[in-house]
């Protein structure tokens, strides 16, 4: 369309379409049309933010991986016909496409969809899950049909196979009795020709050869020959290969006999993927554009922020530049303040009027195809019923046409539609002829339309029509901003008051001499040159304000930045206050546990000496007295609400309760006998206890980390990083351990056989973590007495098993180490059993 170019829609198409990945969404991109319906473009809008939000959402984005098989969906309603292979295997992944973005918009765990708008373009459409699962079937994940998709396939590919082994056994040994007698090269390897496996051969020795001759070199200096041993096998395995192709049609024929009655079901479907893909193009192009979807209103309106033109935007990218947002609000509505309707845009040559026409008229359009548009999030948007632009030269030698009639054309044509629902865009509105008569006559069609009640943005140098904004409701005038002091223009607009046209300022800056510039001051006159001064100075007055406006503005808002920012480290002040406090109080009650199971302790080692009731009592007494203590100072200290009190309080509370606990052990425990200093290194003979345990034992012997330990009539094997020597108990205690078992020992023992499991699962560890926790639970087993027990390593590449393997064999406990039976796991699980 016209329209399309002159406002650049039809370069806006081409972006859409480098998006779409088939055929399917090019044909939908190149089926946009103008929407005058707000619900329609709505519908449009809200399709494409969702789509958005989807791929931003976190869930697992699946690929747009689907092909267009419109064309054979269509030509397999006729009976007879099939889908070949490569159409199967893309007819099984589109499927997985289809089926994953449907499960991805109606979310089976949700009561609603999170995505109403896809939801809704998706009504009606089927996942076909039985297909694809025969799909499966049928097909490997190459795309071919597999051997097992029927019975009948799978022998005769295996008998295929056999008769290709045979022929391929018997070329060998022909080939090396060729060889051997000088028939060929020894290079020579067998070839394959028209379907059938040859030898090359010199021409001079075919005869010598025997065979059949199916091809010669294009020199002529090689012939391709069938040895005679070889030609019934290679017949029989063409015919092979023939019942191969029947079978595998076959099954073809089958599949798609049964799905031919899904066809219309599938071709909807195909519909939607083309409808998803052509959305997804519109998400990539707003993401690119930085483009909103915005709600349409039922009604003509454009109250616009931020408005930026989309070619421009991309053009200005690719030179790491930015563009001037326009700003711009027309609508017969009592939000806009007034009810402006005409916009008449004016400003110097090159200052950007025909830009923002543009922006407007390709922005509108966007909108009403459908399409999200870059502009302020705050924006409002309506719908046009008509939109006429009049943009550029027209002029037309078949046509008889001159620019200027071209125009007046287009205004007839504008004079005829137009109405309330109409948006005109017209540039250099009555140029292209005589000044005086061309304004003129813009000035009367200006009054139609606006007699009209039409809408319009109009670009114009002439004053005429700048005058006519001021005695007409709903018109206003526009200006495009342009620095006097720089001699550059803004491309800025600035609703509600006239521009100027800097002809003075821009033709002396352009070099043309003083006294020409003069004289056309002196042929306009000076009433004309004082009100575009006048003019001028009012746009060079309001940009100061503006600009102290913003300044103002900007440090309010650092100023509110600040505040805010304070009052957030006055919150985090009061909660770290909050926090130490908090870990005073935990500290507290950690040095009370502590405080009570060391006193608990003593009180066990004195019940299990036999020691005095009064005894206890005391000690507990003590512990309660200890506890009451610790937690009135702790109160005190967070009644205090100062850190430093906190942390003196709490020093001193661990130092007296460290004091006291030495105090009470002191008393409460028999004083130690002087001796000579413990050696710290366990050797054989020595007395130790296991780290955690009271029972003192014997070391019996040690074999590099494991010790062999006797505790009265048991002995055990123990890794010897958990003993600690021990001092020797006297005779009594001695004569007692050979036939009394501590209580706490007991327990643990009883604990560990309880909680004893006769597998241990180490698949996934690395070495020295498979090791170490196998050298636990080996200590366990012996300790508990167990038999047998299996580890559960793996297969893997077999290094795990060869490092456990290697230990077991230095751990004198074990008998035998073997594989597990093969129905139970075989090689990947290691049966240990023990001496016993």
């Amino acid at each position: 369309m016209n329209i399309e170019k002159k406002l650049g829609f039809d370069e806006v198409r081409t972006l859409l379409a480098s998006r779409c990945q088939t055929g399917m969404g090019r044909e939908r991109v190149d089926a946009i049309s103008f929407l005058t319906d707000a619900e329609a473009i709505n519908r449009e809008q809200r399709q494409t933010e969702d789509f958005i939000r989807m791929t931003q959402s976190g869930d697992q984005f699946p690929p747009m991986d689907f092909f267009d098989l419109r064309e054979p969906l269509q030509r397999i309603r006729l009976e007879g016909t099939y889908l070949e292979e490569s159409q199967l295997w893309e007819l099984k992944r589109s499927l997985d496409t289809l089926h994953a973005f449907i499960a991805l918009i109606r979310k089976e765990d949700e009561a609603t969809s999170p995505y109403p708008a896809l939801e809704r373009l998706a009504d009606g459409v089927f996942t076909f899950h039985q297909q694809a699962r025969r799909i499966e079937q049928i097909l490997d994940k190459y795309g071919k049909v597999r051997d097992d998709a029927s019975t009948e396939l799978l022998q005769i590919r295996q008998e295929l196979r056999r008769c290709e082994g045979s022929v391929s056994a018997s070329l060998r040994r022909i080939l090396q009795r060729a060889k051997a007698e000088g028939l060929v090269e020894q290079d020579v390897n067998p070839t394959l020709r028209e379907g059938r496996l040859v030898i090359p051969v010199s021409p001079s020795l075919k005869r010598r050869f025997g065979g059949i001759v199916h091809d010669e070199s294009a020199t002529g200096k090689t012939v391709f020959i069938e040895p005679a041993e070889v030609v019934e096998a290679n017949n029989r395995i063409r015919e092979l290969e023939a019942s191969e192709r029947r079978e595998v049609v076959r099954i073809l024929r089958e599949f798609t006999a049964a799905l031919r009655p899904n066809t219309p079901e599938l071709l909807k479907a195909w519909g939607f993927l083309a409808n998803l893909e052509y959305t997804r193009a519109k998400a990539l192009l707003a993401t690119q554009l930085e483009a909103i979807t915005p709600q349409v209103e039922a009604r003509p309106l454009i109250d616009w922020t931020l408005a930026r033109h989309p070619l421009l935007i991309i053009a200005q990218k690719a030179h790491g530049r930015s563009v001037v947002p326009l700003e711009i609000a027309l609508g017969n509505h009592k939000d806009l303040g007034k009810r402006q309707r005409i916009l008449i845009v004016s400003g110097p040559n090159a200052g950007g009027k025909s830009v923002c026409l543009k922006t407007v008229g390709l922005l509108q359009y966007m909108l009403q195809c459908g399409l999200p548009v870059p502009m302020g999030v705050n924006s409002r948007c309506g719908v046009f019923r008509n939109i006429f632009v009049d943009i550029g030269d027209e002029q037309s030698i078949d046509d008889d046409l001159s620019t200027y009639s071209s125009h007046l054309l287009n205004m007839k044509r504008m004079m005829r539609s137009c109405s309330p629902q109409t948006l005109l865009l017209i540039d250099e509105f009555g140029g292209g002829t005589e000044p005086a008569i061309g304004g003129a006559i813009a000035e009367a069609i200006l009054a139609r339309f606006h007699s009209h009640g039409t809408f319009a943005v109009i670009t114009t140098h002439y004053q005429n029509l700048k005058h006519f904004a001021d005695g007409h409701e709903g018109v206003v005038n526009g200006a495009m901003l342009y620095d006097r002091h720089e001699m550059r223009p803004l491309f800025q607009l600035e609703m509600g008051r006239p521009g100027s046209s800097f002809a003075v300022e821009i033709a002396r800056k352009i070099g043309i001499p003083e006294e020409v510039i003069g004289d056309a001051s002196q042929i306009v006159g000076q009433e004309y040159i004082d009100a575009d001064k006048y003019l001028q100075d009012i746009v060079r007055d309001k940009r100061y304000w503006e600009g102290k406006r913003q300044n103002i503005h900007q440090k309010e808002k650092q100023m509110q930045e600040t505040i805010a920012r304070y009052e957030g480290e006055v919150s985090d002040l009061h909660a770290e206050r909050r926090s130490i406090l908090r870990k005073a109080r935990q500290e507290a009650a950690e040095i009370i546990a502590n405080a009570n199971a060391r006193i608990e302790a003593t009180i066990r080692e004195i019940r299990e000496a036999q020691a005095e009731k009064e005894r206890t009592r005391e000690v507990r007494q003590g512990l309660q007295q200890l506890q009451e203590e610790l937690l009135n100072e702790e109160t005190t200290a967070a009644a205090q609400n100062n850190d430093e009190a906190i942390e003196r309080k709490m020093r001193q509370i661990e130092e007296r309760s460290k004091r006291r606990a030495e105090r009470k052990t002191k008393k409460e425990l028999p004083k130690p006998q002087a001796t000579a200093p413990k050696e710290e290194v366990v050797a054989v003979g020595s007395t130790c206890r296991i780290k955690g345990h009271s029972t003192v034992g014997r070391i019996e012997s040690i074999d590099g980390r494991r010790a062999t330990v006797v505790f009265g009539t048991m002995r055990t094997i123990v890794d010897v990083k958990r003993l600690q020597p021990a001092d020797v108990p006297k005779r009594d205690s001695i004569t007692q351990v050979a036939t009394y078992l501590s209580k706490e020992t007991r327990e643990d023992m009883h604990q560990r056989k309880l909680n004893f499991r006769q597998d241990i699962d180490v698949r996934g560890m690395r070495g020295d973590e498979a090791l170490n926790a196998i050298a636990y639970y080996i200590d366990d087993a012996i300790l508990v007495g167990a038999s047998r027990v299996r580890i559960l390593h793996g297969t893997g590449n077999g290094v795990l098993r060869t490092l456990i393997r290697d230990y077991l064999a230095t751990v004198s406990a074990v008998k035998t180490v073997r594989d597990e039976h093969v129905q139970f796991g075989g090689a990947g699980i290691s049966v240990v059993e023990f001496n016993t």
